[in-house]
């Protein structure tokens, strides 16, 4: 049980470290940067669309999520 709960924690940190880079305007930038060099060209109504999408299940999962104590 005890390493069940250590390795929950362990995922909880990273999920946490990847949500509060993906608040931030610069990750956005970056992965636009990343995308158009592969070759994914995006209307920019799209990209809105996309990062409100992905900024709303971040709004849900913070909603959900227990609070540290």
């Amino acid at each position: 049980m005890r390493l069940y709960v250590e390795k929950n924690r362990k995922v909880m940190k990273i999920v946490e470290a990847i949500i509060n880079r993906a608040k931030e305007k610069s990750t956005w930038a970056g992965i636009g940067t990343i995308l158009a060099l592969v070759g994914l060209k995006l209307e920019p109504e799209q990209f809105t669309a996309i990062s409100t999408a992905v900024i709303g299940v971040i709004g849900l999962y913070e909603v959900f999520r227990k609070e540290k104590k």
